[in-house]
């Protein structure tokens, strides 16, 4: 049974702030993203086998689980100062020793309140789930699961954004108990294993205590005495449909954007979870990427090279536009187009980067080889390779 004597001793004693490395001031914005940054350090699935990291998640969701609520954040936080000017009498154990549990209804006799009722009750009522004998529950909102999923668009898409459209599979509460677990037409009732607080308490060692899901109600608050036939008392089903993304311009290979509310719904009111999409973009035939400029390759002849000219070159989505090759331009220069790049968040636009490759003829006719023999002949050009030489013993 789930009564305030399994009430945790440790957790009045910790400080969640430290534990997120955000200061007891902070804004909830700034809980939030010292959350994720150390959610998504320390989670399971990207730390097999790290029992430190495994750890270390546990105890940020955690933290951040109370702190992270304005409600609960204001619970914990009016219980901190409690326990830090001594109103608990010397901290948490019974007979004053230090560690261990207590008795709650005790504390809160000694102090005008029981079982939840005003001052110290709403405190620990509120923040923990709500301990106490003959309390009405209702069923806790819970968020839906987050999705992933993949997309993948075309070159030209991924530099101007394009709505996509997704069919999705996941998890939704069952169409025919609407996520309740019990029989249509049945009534629940509160869960006699837990008194309707969702969890039990169990004592490890006799020192502390730790809360467990109840495994009757599967947290869920509330019990049917026949389970729906359709999801046999789970709960859960699964919901196909069909939603429009927007992928916005600039977006690159392997990016992954959350769509909020777009994942699987909530549970007993609860919000929507998160759709994760990862993009796949397909390669195109002539332009490249390289963070938010276009790149192209541009053939030019031998005598383009040597002589200079003005090329036109294509853009992307765009009209040709003009590039002056110098003379003597060697085989891989690079040109900058500006402004005919990728779109960058600001609105503005990458450059195109334009790299000259010089091709040479596999074959000649008779008139540009008598042209080429001439120009050899000529001894314009001095010796390539006499530093090879000259060098090649030092």
């Amino acid at each position: 049974m789930a009564t305030t004597e399994g009430f945790r001793a440790d957790w009045a004693q910790k400080d969640f702030y430290a534990e997120l490395g955000v200061k007891k001031d902070a804004t909830n914005a700034e809980i939030k993203k010292a959350y994720r940054k150390l959610a998504r350090a320390n989670h399971p699935d990207s730390n097999p086998g790290d029992t430190a990291k495994h750890e270390k998640f546990k105890a940020v969701a955690e933290a951040y689980d109370v702190v992270g609520d304005p409600e609960k954040r204001k619970k914990y936080d009016e219980m901190r100062e409690l326990y830090g000017s001594g109103g608990f009498g010397g901290g948490f154990g019974g007979g004053g020793g230090g560690g261990g549990t207590f008795n709650l209804d005790d504390l809160l006799r000694d102090r005008g309140g029981a079982g939840g009722v005003g001052g110290l009750g709403d405190v620990f009522g509120d923040l923990f789930g709500g301990f106490g004998r003959g309390r009405t529950q209702t069923a806790r909102p819970q968020k839906g699961a987050d999705a992933e999923t993949t997309a993948t668009i075309s070159f030209t898409d991924a530099i101007d954004g394009v709505t996509i459209s997704l069919r999705l599979t996941s998890d939704a509460p069952c169409p025919d108990c609407n996520g309740t677990g019990g029989k249509p037409g049945t009534k629940p009732h509160i869960c006699p294993e837990c008194e309707g607080a969702g969890f039990i308490v169990s004592t490890v060692g006799g020192a502390f205590s730790l809360n467990e899901t109840c495994p009757r109600c599967g947290g869920r608050q509330l019990i049917y005495d026949e389970p729906c036939p359709t999801c046999h008392g789970s709960g859960h089903g699964l919901s196909a449909r069909s939603i429009q993304a927007r992928i916005p311009a600039g977006v690159k290979d392997g990016q992954r954007i959350r769509l909020k509310g777009k994942g699987s719904p909530g549970v007993n009111g609860g919000p929507a979870g998160d759709l994760y999409v990862t993009v796949k973009v397909t390669p195109h035939r002539l332009f490249g990427r390289r963070g938010d400029n276009l790149t192209l390759d541009v053939p030019i002849s031998f005598d383009e090279a040597a002589l200079g000219a003005d090329i036109k070159i294509p853009t992307l989505g765009g009209a040709p536009v003009t590039v002056k090759v110098p003379a003597g331009t060697p085989n891989g220069r690079t040109f900058r187009v500006r402004g005919k790049g990728s779109r960058k968040k600001d609105g503005t636009r990458g450059d195109l980067l334009a790299t000259v490759q010089v091709h040479v003829p596999a074959t000649l006719n008779p008139a540009a080889r008598e042209a080429v023999q001439a120009y050899r002949a000529s001894g314009n050009e001095p010796s390539l390779r006499a530093n090879l030489f000259s060098e090649a013993g030092s």
